[in-house]
């Protein structure tokens, strides 16, 4: 070399996505700043102490140099042909560009280990992959662009027909087709579409993410979770509140640890309800008509003649029909809105009209049934039990243990009960119904007395075969056994 020549070191780059997307080495040439010798002139023989090391960058940053680039080369040629063999389905790729920058020294303290070793840490190598965004996050990742359409479709066709949305597109697709006025009962989709911004794009992914279209339906359509609380209402029990919000009781009862299965529930209180947010929200627009029942007007006409609690039908009632043209918006398959077109009457309502005695009869019920205790809750229902029918309704720990009459009528019957019932009321309220009360400590009514409805008969007990202190009422109407609480 003679004195102030410059050497001019090539610099070689492996890229992370070169020009074309074309999977391979790029090699680019750059002029270094000359290596410059001191001013003491310099003969070919001092040229032979000179080596050449290799400068290390990934992307910006420094890694070291070393004295041999095949050796990176060759790591990494080696573990991108492992993953390709490991992954045949995807291209894979590296994570980062890293470029090697060669130089001219006479001496330099090299690492080549140390080097390889950080390489191999900052280096990962990626699959080509196609990411579903969703409001700009990215949230699955699928194999190419035919499986990102292909599970946008299958999200739209949780809530639409495959054959209504290719007419849908097909009619998209046409400019000049006019829609015909739809048909009794038919319905014609609008439009499909996302409430948030859903688009897809190229991206690069450890290809342990990438997912089937199947598997991002999934995904888009459960979400994430989302921390819900609901306030307990009047009447509330734990199975009812975890089936409102798609959870078993298990799962409720996890979400809820100070609950106790068994405990009653304080109304006000709020439960952890949380759940799935979707990541998409699906928007369907359809024309719907539909004939749809006119519900007919009721009349009731009240009669002094006739004993309360007794009614004639006068004229029977008879629904009228309309022909009704909407569109409706449905999101995730729930109707949010429902806008009216036109509405036709094809047949009129026919009132229906009934007559209401009104005339007091102290012993004849008015067959509205008052509750016989003071609150209390119902601590066995009707139905098989421990192995024979049990008859009627239990009625446990009411704010007080007086029993009452449910409703006008005379005592048949007030005593001791052979049967199991222990202290036993029969009451016949003269219209067809009869109630049973048992298990009573105490009576208060005797046979053959008229009583009122919402009169004290006893006090609540435990006598006959009873397990606790309750009251077992059994109602009958026409003589044959009902269910207390279609009537109670």
């Amino acid at each position: 070399m003679k004195f102030g020549e410059r050497l001019l070191p090539k610099l070689e780059k492996y890229t992370k996505r070169p020009s074309q997307f074309m999977k391979k080495v790029a090699i680019t040439t750059l002029a270094l700043s000359t290596l410059t010798f001191s001013s003491v002139a310099a003969d070919d023989s001092d040229n032979k102490g000179l080596q050449t090391i290799y400068h290390v960058y990934i992307n910006s940053h420094y890694v070291g140099a070393v004295t041999d680039q095949d050796q990176v080369k060759d790591m990494l040629e080696k573990r991108l042909k492992n993953a390709q063999e490991d992954h045949k389905e995807y291209e894979m790729t590296w994570n980062n560009d890293i470029t090697y920058i060669p130089e001219n020294v006479f001496s330099a303290k090299i690492n080549n280990r140390e080097v390889l070793n950080n390489v191999s840490k900052s280096m990962a190598v990626e699959a080509d992959a196609y990411a579903l965004f969703v409001d700009d996050k990215p949230v699955a990742y699928v194999k190419d662009k035919e499986e990102a359409e292909k599970a946008l479709k299958k999200v739209k066709l949780n809530y639409v027909s495959e054959d209504e949305l290719n007419e849908l597109e097909a009619r998209k697709s046409d400019a000049d087709s006019t829609l015909p006025a739809l048909k009794e009962n038919e319905t014609r989709l609008l439009d499909v579409s996302f409430e948030e911004n859903v688009k897809t794009e190229e991206a690069q992914v450890d290809p342990k993410e990438i997912l089937s279209a199947d598997e991002a339906v999934k995904l888009l359509l459960k979400g994430s979770l989302e921390e819900k609380k609901y306030k307990v209402e009047e009447g509330d029990v734990l199975g009812s509140i975890a089936q409102d919000h798609k959870l078993t009781t298990a799962e409720l009862l996890k979400l809820n640890p100070e609950l106790d299965e068994e405990g009653a529930l304080k109304i006000g209180s709020e439960l952890n309800v949380t759940v799935n947010k979707p990541y998409v929200h699906t928007i369907v627009k359809k024309e719907v008509n539909k004939i749809e029942k006119v519900a007919y007007d009721k009349e009731v006409i009240e009669d002094s003649s006739m004993n309360k609690g007794d009614t004639k039908v006068k004229q029977e009632g008879v629904d009228g029909e309309k022909s009704v043209t909407f569109t409706a918006t449905e999101v995730n398959g729930s109707q949010t809105e429902k806008d009216i077109k036109e509405e036709k009457e094809l047949k009129k309502p026919v009132k229906y009209i009934v007559i209401k005695g009104t005339k007091e009869t102290p012993s004849r019920g008015s067959g509205s049934f008052a509750w016989p205790t003071n609150g209390g809750y119902i601590s066995s229902k009707q139905g098989q039990r421990w192995g024979k029918m049990h008859k009627g309704i239990d009625i446990a720990r009411p704010s007080n243990k007086t029993i009452k009459s449910v409703d006008n009528g005379v005592v048949v019957s007030a005593g001791w009960d052979d049967g199991g019932y222990g202290n036993k009321v029969v009451i016949d309220h003269q219209n067809g119904y009869k109630t049973i009360y048992a298990h009573l400590s105490s009576i208060s009514v005797s046979a053959g007395q008229t009583i009122g409805r919402g009169e004290k008969i006893g006090i609540m007990g435990s006598t006959g075969e009873s397990t606790g202190v309750h009251l077992h009422i059994e109602v009958y109407k026409n003589g044959s056994l009902i269910n207390p609480l279609d009537v109670l």
